[in-house]
């Protein structure tokens, strides 16, 4: 499993070049980033070849996928991502699937299902893929529509595109479901990419209450071969806190 870096999370008054400096000076070889368009894209490819840090996902730019009266707009703000995506080297897209509009959930469900659908000329275009990723609503996304990472499976295989994935934030799914590792190990087909931090609090991973150590031991066992991106707030320095996360979960 491939470690990655959210640049805001740890960097975010840094100059991107520079983060992405820290982030390969660390020992880490991916990164990913949310707002896009401050961003220059020769810049940022340039950067990630000289360190050789692969910026593996941002976001798109916009998240209203529950109500079909956005799917122009959410289509339209693909199209732009993924072309930005292709100029900075970028294979994956994150994107929220918007707020629960009140509307009876299959309906909502059925929204997501059918842009997703329309998606799939964009996608194939640029082979770019997108995730859609599933938060807590407990805590940090009060009024938003998908918290169900098991809903979220069934969107992907109804959808039943290549470039149609999960995004499984470890910390999100431990507010609202639990059943970590069944879910992410049963599921691996579905899953792109993987967020963590430590639960409550989202904060470093130690200081939680999920065993880490033995989540990557498992899902290494079970063959998981992509990222897993360290999105949590650190509560130390930023850059003691990753040289923790090396020491405790790297063994350095």
């Amino acid at each position: 499993m491939r470690i990655c870096v959210p640049v805001p999370c740890f960097f975010s008054q840094t100059d991107f070049p520079e983060a992405i400096r820290k982030i390969a000076s660390l020992g880490f070889d991916a990164a990913e980033t949310y707002n896009w368009k401050n961003l220059d894209p020769e810049e940022v490819r340039a950067v990630c070849e000289e360190t050789g840090v692969e910026l593996l996902s941002m976001c798109t730019t916009e998240f209203r996928m529950t109500d079909p009266a956005y799917r122009e707009a959410w289509l339209d703000g693909l199209k732009e991502s993924c072309g930005a995506a292709v100029r900075m080297g970028v294979k994956r897209l994150i994107t929220q699937v918007g707020p629960d509009t009140g509307a009876p959930r299959e309906e909502q469900h059925a929204a997501i299902v059918e842009t997703l659908r329309q998606a799939a000329p964009i996608l194939d275009a640029s082979g770019v893929t997108i995730m859609i990723e599933p938060l807590n609503t407990l805590y940090d996304h009060k009024g938003y529509y998908l918290w169900s990472a098991v809903e979220a499976f069934d969107i992907i295989r109804e959808v039943s595109h290549p470039l149609v994935k999960v995004v499984y934030d470890i910390y999100h799914q431990q507010v609202m479901e639990g059943n970590i590792l069944n879910n992410i190990i049963g599921n691996m087909d579905l899953i792109a990419h993987l967020h963590s931090a430590g639960h409550p609090g989202r904060i470093e991973l130690q200081f939680g209450e999920n065993d880490y150590r033995y989540i990557f031991k498992r899902l290494d066992e079970a063959g998981y071969t992509g990222a897993c991106g360290l999105e949590y707030r650190p509560t130390l320095e930023p850059m003691e806190s990753l040289k923790e996360f090396r020491r405790i979960y790297l063994g350095e």
